[in-house]
């Protein structure tokens, strides 16, 4: 597709692909604006549910403005019948493959990035939308992805749910198993309605990886990872790193419950917890501090 236009776009460069389409680099045709173009793939074209789930994402994504969500331009299908949609381009890595590459956090690393996951998901939530989907794959670290006080980006709302009574929030039928096993909660494992909770659940697993390496639960078949997220209750991430502050393994604990109203009520309580890193040393000599959003450090 390198040299294709969709809209006022024209790809010039595949940037990555996966089981639902490809994703190209592309470039306003006057102004060079780049931007990142997301093309369903043609076999999907024809199934309405799935091509539905893909305008829900623009759609779901466009109805917030927030610095810590991907920004949408535009979608459409073009002349040759390619559902597209055009959102801003990043430079930098996802959070799994930071881990990959550096394995666990630090502590109060892993709390800033949380707290900026959780202040991008309170604005998601204030509009009715549950993403549903959260996993270190949809969590993008803008920049090289070394610095712990780098932009963070909730990306793929491809799931999501609106929960205004239109059309589009009857997408998921109950009984239905959507999204990544490793960090669904357990109302999703049992294919039950979920509401914003369900988000909480997920980051609080992702959490759990960033400080110990891996999600809460490891198994070696899909029944069993269900069954686990349902019924066993998630083990203390303070008893596998001891270096973990007592207000982090209860505030993971809280999130983990597998009961929605035993969790903490709202992502922006989950952020302002969060908060305490600033009062700990930063762990390295010569590491930079974390900072605001202004800016400042602290």
């Amino acid at each position: 597709m390198i040299g294709d236009a969709f809209g006022n776009y024209r790809v010039v460069a595949q940037l990555g692909s996966g089981s639902t389409g490809v994703v190209f680099l592309a470039e306003h045709k006057r102004i060079a604006r780049q931007v990142a173009i997301k093309v369903l793939a043609p076999e999907l074209t024809r199934d309405q549910q799935v091509l539905q789930r893909f305008f829900t994402e623009a759609r779901a994504t466009s109805l917030i403005r927030h610095p810590g969500i991907v920004d949408v331009f535009d979608c459409d299908v073009d002349a040759a019948g390619r559902p597209y949609i055009v959102m801003e381009h990043l430079e930098g890595e996802t959070l799994a493959e930071r881990m990959r590459r550096a394995g666990r956090l630090h502590w109060s690393a892993a709390s800033l990035i949380g707290r900026r996951v959780a202040d991008a998901l309170g604005a998601v939530h204030d509009k009715g939308i549950v993403h549903r989907d959260l996993k270190p794959e949809n969590v993008f670290l803008v920049g090289n992805g070394r610095d712990p006080t780098a932009a963070v980006k909730v990306l793929d709302f491809g799931v999501a749910k609106l929960l205004a009574a239109d059309a589009v929030a009857r997408l998921t039928m109950r009984g239905t198993l959507l999204g990544t096993p490793e960090y669904m909660s357990p109302e999703q494992c049992a294919g039950a309605e979920v509401d914003h909770r369900a988000d909480i659940y997920a980051l609080g697993c992702i959490l759990f990886q960033m400080l110990t390496g891996q999600p809460p639960f490891v198994t070696s078949s899909l029944r069993e990872l269900v069954i686990a997220h349902r019924f066993r209750p998630a083990p203390s991430a303070l008893a596998i790193c001891s270096d973990l502050p007592g207000w982090l393994d209860d505030l993971l604990a809280r999130m983990l419950a597998k009961e929605p109203e035993r969790r903490p009520p709202s992502m922006r309580e989950i952020s302002k917890t969060l908060c305490q890193y600033k009062t700990q040393r930063w762990p390295r000599v010569g590491a930079k501090v974390p900072a605001d959003e202004d800016g400042e450090h602290r």
